[in-house]
C-alpha cells in the first residue's frame, strides 16, 4: 500500500499564520470600576472587542463608550467618544473621535482624542479642545491634564471668552 501527500508548504504555512480576529466579542457592556467597596467609575459600550491574545493585548470599543466618574459627594462626571482602545499592558484607555466631558457643575469639554490613566485617575490630551462654562464663558486650548473628578485642572495654552459677574 502507498500513500501520497501533496508537497504544497504554502497551504501549511497559511494555516501558521496570525489571523487578525478579536478572541472574544461582548456587547452591551456594562462595567463597574470599584475601590473598597465604593464605586468610582461606570462603563457603558454597545461592543468590546478582545484582542488580549496578541504580544501586546488590547480591547477595542468601536461603537462607542460612555464613562461616569463618580466623586465623593455622589456627583458625577461623565465622558463620551465614538471609540476607545484599553491597553491591557498599561492602565491607559484612548479615547478618540467626537470626545466630550460633561462635569457635575455643568462645564463642557469637547476634543478629538483623550486619555484616561485609570492606574493615576487621570485624563489628558495634547489635542485643541474647547470648554464651556455653564455662565457662557468659551476657553479653547491645546492640551491639558486633570484629575477624573475635574477639581485639579492644568490647561498648557488657551483662549477666550470670560463672564465675569461683579458682586454688589
Amino acid at each position: 500500500m502507498l500513500f501520497a501527500c501533496d508537497n504544497n508548504f504554502s497551504e501549511a504555512n497559511k494555516l501558521n499564520q496570525e489571523v487578525d480576529v478579536p478572541q472574544g466579542v461582548t456587547t452591551d457592556v456594562n462595567l463597574f470600576f470599584t475601590d473598597s467597596g465604593k464605586v468610582k467609575a461606570n462603563l457603558r459600550s454597545p461592543k468590546i472587542l478582545d484582542y488580549s491574545q496578541e504580544k501586546l493585548g488590547y480591547r477595542i470599543f468601536p461603537d462607542g463608550v460612555e464613562v461616569d466618574f463618580f466623586n465623593p459627594d455622589s456627583t458625577k462626571n461623565t465622558i463620551y467618544a465614538d471609540s476607545a482602545i484599553v491597553f491591557n499592558q498599561s492602565s491607559l484607555v484612548d479615547m478618540r473621535k467626537n470626545v466630550k466631558i460633561i462635569t457635575s457643575d455643568s462645564l463642557v469639554l469637547t476634543t478629538t482624542q483623550l486619555y484616561w490613566d485609570t492606574g493615576r485617575q487621570w485624563v489628558f490630551t495634547d489635542r485643541d479642545y474647547r470648554i464651556r462654562l455653564s455662565n457662557g464663558s468659551v476657553n479653547d486650548g491645546a492640551g491639558f491634564d486633570a484629575n477624573q473628578e475635574f477639581s485639579l485642572y492644568k490647561s498648557r495654552s488657551n483662549t477666550g471668552l470670560q463672564i465675569i459677574e461683579e458682586e454688589q
